[in-house]
This record gives C-alpha cells, sequence and structure tokens, in this order.
C-alpha cells in the first residue's frame, strides 16, 4: 500500500474531528505531521472530491474566526453546518475555549 498523499494525511485528520467541535488550520497541520504549514490546509481542503464526506466545514481560524468572508455563501453554510452541530457562532467566531476538541 503506498503512502498516502499530504492532502489524504490532512483529510484523516479532518474526518477524526468529533461532531461539535472545531480544530484550528494549525491543529490540524500539526496532527497530519505537516509541521507549520497552516496555509495549505485550506487549499487541500478546496481539493476535496465531489461527494466527499470530510466535515471541512469544522476547520476555522486559532482565534475562532471563520475565514470565509462573512456574508458570503460558503461562510453561510459553514455556521449553518456548525450550528446544526451545536457549535456557537458569534459574529462569524467560535469560542475556541469551549468548542476546540
Amino acid at each position: 500500500m503506498s503512502e498516502p498523499t499530504k492532502d489524504q494525511k490532512i483529510w484523516q485528520v479532518v474526518l477524526a474531528v468529533p461532531e461539535g467541535k472545531v480544530v484550528s488550520y494549525g491543529q490540524v497541520a500539526e496532527m497530519a505531521g505537516l509541521g507549520r504549514q497552516a496555509r495549505y490546509i485550506g487549499k487541500a481542503l478546496g481539493k476535496l472530491p465531489e461527494g466527499h464526506v470530510v466535515p471541512w466545514y469544522r476547520v476555522i481560524r486559532s482565534n475562532g474566526q471563520i475565514a470565509f468572508p462573512m456574508g458570503s455563501e460558503k461562510f453561510e453554510e459553514q455556521v449553518s453546518r456548525l450550528e446544526a452541530e451545536g457549535v456557537e457562532v458569534s459574529d462569524g467566531r467560535v469560542l475556541m475555549s469551549r468548542f476546540r476538541w
């Protein structure tokens, strides 16, 4: 069996995030063995194939902020999915002390 790609490692970490919890891009990078490559995480999540089950919406900035521009379609989708899992989002932010995995 071949070694998982960098993207696959990221997706595996994000798949492990429990419902109702969030992680930062930096946490995902560290857990995937990618050190300080937090900026790459968003790129990898953007490459998810159609029909995937990876809960990309559980990944947010380390300060609790959602990375998409407020009011955008992706922002609204992410907020909706998080709130459906019981994660409180206020003014585009999640309280990391309460919801961080």
